[in-house]
Protein backbone atom coordinates (compact mmCIF):
# COMPACT_ATOMS: atom_id res chain seq x y z
CA UNK A 1 0.00 0.00 0.00
CA UNK A 2 3.12 2.08 0.55
CA UNK A 3 3.74 1.72 -2.64
CA UNK A 4 0.25 3.40 -4.32
CA UNK A 5 0.61 6.31 -1.25
CA UNK A 6 3.82 7.58 -3.33
CA UNK A 7 2.29 8.07 -6.94
CA UNK A 8 1.43 12.36 -7.78
CA UNK A 9 -0.95 13.43 -9.84
CA UNK A 10 1.63 14.43 -11.73
CA UNK A 11 3.23 11.02 -12.36
CA UNK A 12 -0.34 10.29 -13.51
CA UNK A 13 -0.28 12.99 -16.20
CA UNK A 14 3.25 12.27 -17.35
CA UNK A 15 2.10 8.58 -17.74
CA UNK A 16 -0.67 9.95 -20.21
CA UNK A 17 1.36 12.23 -22.38
CA UNK A 18 4.13 9.58 -22.20
CA UNK A 19 1.42 6.93 -24.11
CA UNK A 20 -0.66 9.28 -26.24
CA UNK A 21 3.72 10.55 -28.12
CA UNK A 22 4.22 7.11 -27.94
CA UNK A 23 1.00 6.30 -29.87
CA UNK A 24 1.44 9.35 -32.26
CA UNK A 25 4.65 8.42 -33.08
CA UNK A 26 3.63 4.71 -33.89
CA UNK A 27 0.82 6.40 -36.14
CA UNK A 28 3.36 8.61 -38.11
CA UNK A 29 5.95 6.25 -38.44
CA UNK A 30 4.64 2.57 -39.16
CA UNK A 31 2.81 1.44 -42.47
CA UNK A 32 -0.83 1.74 -42.67
CA UNK A 33 -1.24 -2.26 -42.76
CA UNK A 34 0.04 -1.66 -38.92
CA UNK A 35 -0.95 1.47 -37.81
CA UNK A 36 -3.71 3.48 -40.19
CA UNK A 37 -7.16 2.62 -41.22
CA UNK A 38 -8.02 -0.93 -40.48
CA UNK A 39 -4.58 -1.39 -38.79
CA UNK A 40 -4.14 -4.22 -36.33
CA UNK A 41 -2.22 -2.72 -34.14
CA UNK A 42 -3.54 0.76 -33.97
CA UNK A 43 -7.17 1.11 -35.99
CA UNK A 44 -7.33 4.98 -36.32
CA UNK A 45 -10.50 4.51 -38.83
CA UNK A 46 -12.67 3.26 -41.41
CA UNK A 47 -10.85 1.61 -44.73
CA UNK A 48 -11.33 4.21 -47.59
CA UNK A 49 -12.13 2.57 -50.87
Amino acid sequence: MDLLAQITFDDLAISFVICVALREVMIMSLPDRIAGPGGWLIDTGANEA
